[in-house]
């Protein structure tokens, strides 16, 4: 047993040592996404300003909270723009589903590594965009070790449940031969959804609602909540809880899909 723990280790630990060198691979991205997030920022500092003219409160709260928030939301956005269904329409198009699916190793297990490590390698390579958004925007950030701490495990859950979500919805690339479409709906929804354009408690009830029945705020909304003061962090435990939930819901969907829609692989390439 002890071997067996030891070689999973060696495997996913040598799958995880990749996704940083995949980063600092693609340097002009990350730069030309960090000059677009900057600028992102500035728009979106001014026109909640601009929105909060002549009011003090919206849905709640105040323009602090919100600038907090929304300064927050904008530096990790693209952690919940996952594309896991394009890439999975790639590998079937391309024939290379064949190798990974008889690779001796949990096909689920490893990109769950690969998203889990790259979300770590993410939160570092922020920490410059977030320090420039303290000094020229005035972020502020908890001083309180409790408040980060729920924030880190919320964010993990959160994370993990999105996770088995996008596992399942890009177990319809084996039912498609077109994937790019799809891949774009999911990112645009989720923005929407996930709180990352707009506090979810400016919303008509409605939205609220639809919101509440889709896992991406877990991801987004519930975090920076906690992070941004827009939640006292006494509430914590109560998200992690609801957190849970989907995580096991959807953990134990993303199987039984899975299991399921592999049935239907045709390779169109090789």
């Amino acid at each position: 047993m002890i071997a067996a723990l030891r070689r999973h280790l060696g495997i996913y630990g040598a799958i995880a040592a990749v996704v940083p060198k995949e980063y600092l691979a693609y340097n002009l991205w990350f730069w030309a996404e960090f000059v677009v997030q900057i600028l992102a920022m500035i728009i979106y500092v001014y026109f909640w300003r601009a929105v909060y003219s002549g009011v003090d409160r919206l849905g709640g709260l105040t323009l602090d909270q919100t600038l907090n928030y929304i300064l927050l939301a904008r530096i990790l956005a693209p952690a919940i723009e996952s594309r896991l269904i394009f890439h999975f329409g790639f590998l079937i198009g391309q024939g290379q589903v064949a190798v990974e699916l008889t690779r001796p190793l949990d096909l689920q297990a490893r990109y769950y590594v690969q998203e889990l490590t790259g979300l770590g390698v993410f939160l570092l390579l922020k920490l410059p965009l977030l320090a420039i958004a303290i000094v020229f925007f005035g972020l502020r950030l908890p001083a309180d070790p409790a408040v980060w701490l729920a924030f880190l495990a919320s964010l993990a859950l959160g994370h993990a449940a999105l996770f088995c979500f996008d596992w399942m919805f890009a177990c319809l690339a084996f039912y498609t031969t077109e994937t790019w479409g799809l891949s774009m709906v999911r990112v645009g929804v989720a923005q929407f959804f996930s709180g990352a354009l707009v506090p979810l408690a400016m919303l008509p009830g409605w939205l609220q609602q639809a919101a509440a029945a889709l896992p991406f705020a877990q991801a987004m909304a519930v975090p920076l909540g906690l992070l941004s003061g827009v939640t006292p962090v006494s509430q914590a435990p109560g998200f992690w809880l609801v957190q849970l939930a989907w995580l096991a819901g959807l953990g134990l969907a993303a199987r039984l899909v899975f299991a399921v829609a592999v049935r239907k692989v045709t390779v169109q390439g090789g």
